[in-house]
């Protein structure tokens, strides 16, 4: 016989892991390309996943850590002819979000400021928010993904909060825009 029947104990585990991280993945990917594309990202990325998975670390969130790295590197292979910003710029509009206040107008409102806020922000912040935020990783972790020490990416982690924050602070809000007076509609 030749190599090509895995050792049951590796298929059990690659199969424990699969379907553990795989909707985490798609997600993952969704946020950050055309989302017709994000099954068939996946798809390569697992076969990585398999091919390398003897390389794979033993505890299960450095594990899935490790599978978001490779699933990242593959969006970036797939990308490198398109725009860094249209290759991972999340799609805010994916996300759910906790209202603030009970008034539907004011929700509506923060959305569009964090949308636009989100979309000023430099693609180092956007993606660093990203794996903290939706893909709740930790900084170890989500240094791992990047290819970065832990420090390094705390340090990122920080700048980004801050300059989504001064963004969200210095955003002109739609409703305090100067509508058209009622003076000038009413002349003919």
């Amino acid at each position: 016989m030749s190599d090509s029947s895995p050792l049951p104990g590796r298929a059990d585990a690659f199969r424990v892991l699969y379907l553990s991280v795989y909707p985490d993945l798609l997600r993952f990917v969704q946020r950050r390309t055309d989302t017709d594309l994000a099954e068939d990202v996946v798809a390569e990325a697992c076969l990585v996943l398999w091919r390398r998975f003897p390389e794979a670390p033993g505890d299960h969130e450095d594990a899935r850590a490790w599978a978001f790295g490779i699933t990242r590197n593959i969006m970036l292979n797939a990308h490198r002819g398109e725009q860094r910003r249209q290759a991972l710029g999340i799609r805010l509009t994916d996300t759910t979000c906790e209202p603030y206040s009970s008034s539907h107008e004011d929700l509506v409102s923060s959305r569009i400021d964090l949308n636009r806020a989100w979309h000023l922000l430099s693609e180092v912040h956007q993606e660093t928010l990203g794996l903290a935020v939706f893909e709740d990783l930790s900084a170890p972790r989500a240094a791992a993904v990047l290819g970065i020490s832990p420090v390094a990416f705390r340090l990122r982690l920080s700048r980004a909060r801050r300059a989504l924050r001064l963004l969200l602070d210095h955003l002109p809000h739609p409703h305090s825009m100067p509508a058209a007076s009622s003076e000038r509609t009413a002349t003919p």
